[in-house]
C-alpha cells in the first residue's frame, strides 16, 4: 500500500461531522454514507506533534492512545490549555454549562462563549444548558463551586458515555430532567462570583443533530487500529469524535481519534478487520455507529 492520507480529527460543523485530513482537506459525514478505509500494510503509527509542530523524532505511539501523542508533545500541547487550568488571563468571556449524557450521568464545564455549543458536540453531550457567562476565572470558580457544592465531576471518560447512550430515554422531556433539577440547585447556591451572569435554563437536545433516535444498540468498538487492518460500515450515527458504523455484525462504535498518527488508504470492499471490544451489555433502545 502507498503511504496514504493523515487524519487530524473529526470536527462538528453547522451540516454535521465532518472528517478533517492533513493538508486541509475535509470529508463531510451525512447518514447513510458508505465508510471504508484500510491502515498501509507495514506501517507504524507516530505521534502527531504539537500545537501546529510536528514531533521533532516521529516517536511511535500505541494503537490505543486517544492522543496519539509521545509524553513529551502531550506535555506541550497542555503546557497553554484552559482545560489543563494552565490559563488565568484569557480576556475572552466563558460559558458555564451543564452537560447530560445519559441516566445520572452529568457533568460541569466551561468554554469559551465564542465557540458556541461546539464544545458540547465534541463532547457527545445528549442535551445542556448555560449556567452563567462571564470572565475565564469566574467560570472557573463556578465550575469548582458545583463540583464541591453538587458533586457534579467535570469530566467524564468517553467509554461511559458510550456505554450509557443504549439507555437514553425517547422523551426529550425526560432527557432534560436532571439537567434542569441541577440547574434550578446550581443558580441557588449563594456563593457565585459576581462577575458571573447566571443564565436561564435552556435545555437544547442533540439525540437529532446526532442521529441517535431509533438507531440500533451498539454491540462494541473499535479498541485500536493495526497495520493491514480495515474499517468498513454504514453511518448510522455520531456524537462527540465517536462514529457508529452499521456492519454485519451489528453497529459498532468507532472513535475518530484512534485514526490519527496512521497512513490511511481507501478500501472500496472494506470490511471490519481491526480489533472489537464487545460491549457486555447490548440491552436498550438507542446507540449507533460511525
Amino acid at each position: 500500500m502507498a503511504q496514504g492520507w493523515k487524519c487530524s480529527g473529526l470536527r462538528w460543523s453547522a451540516d454535521g461531522p465532518v472528517l478533517l485530513w492533513d493538508g486541509g482537506l475535509r470529508s463531510a459525514l451525512t447518514w447513510g454514507k458508505r465508510v471504508a478505509f484500510g491502515v498501509t500494510e507495514g506501517a507504524v503509527r507516530t505521534c502527531v506533534g504539537a500545537r501546529g509542530h510536528a514531533c521533532p523524532v516521529g516517536a511511535a505511539v500505541p494503537g490505543r492512545s486517544t492522543g496519539a501523542r509521545c509524553e513529551e508533545c502531550a506535555r506541550l500541547d497542555r503546557s497553554h490549555s484552559v482545560a489543563a487550568d494552565t490559563i488565568a488571563d484569557d480576556p475572552r468571556p466563558y460559558h458555564v454549562y451543564l452537560a447530560w449524557f445519559g441516566p445520572g450521568m452529568v457533568k460541569v464545564g466551561i468554554t469559551a462563549q465564542e465557540r458556541g455549543s461546539a464544545r458540547l458536540l465534541e463532547q457527545g453531550a445528549v442535551c445542556f444548558s448555560w449556567l452563567g457567562v462571564g470572565p475565564l476565572m469566574a467560570a472557573r470558580r463556578t465550575e469548582e463551586l458545583l463540583r464541591a457544592a453538587l458533586r457534579v465531576p467535570d469530566r467524564i471518560p468517553y467509554a461511559e458515555k458510550r456505554a450509557v447512550r443504549a439507555a437514553l430515554p425517547e422523551a426529550a422531556a425526560d432527557r432534560a430532567r436532571e439537567v434542569a433539577g441541577l440547574h434550578e440547585r446550581a443558580v441557588a447556591l449563594p456563593a457565585w462570583p459576581e462577575s458571573l451572569v447566571r443564565e436561564p435554563l435552556h435545555v437544547v437536545d442533540h439525540v437529532g443533530v446526532f442521529g441517535l433516535a431509533s438507531v440500533p444498540v451498539a454491540v462494541g468498538d473499535v479498541s485500536e487500529l493495526v497495520a493491514g487492518g480495515v474499517v468498513g460500515g454504514e453511518l448510522v450515527a455520531a456524537a462527540g469524535p465517536d462514529l457508529h458504523l452499521a456492519t454485519g455484525s451489528g453497529v459498532v462504535v468507532l472513535d475518530t481519534r484512534l485514526m490519527t498518527g496512521w497512513g490511511l488508504v481507501p478500501a472500496p470492499r472494506g470490511e471490519l478487520t481491526v480489533p472489537v471490544r464487545q460491549f457486555r451489555e447490548a440491552a436498550g433502545v438507542q446507540d449507533g455507529l460511525f
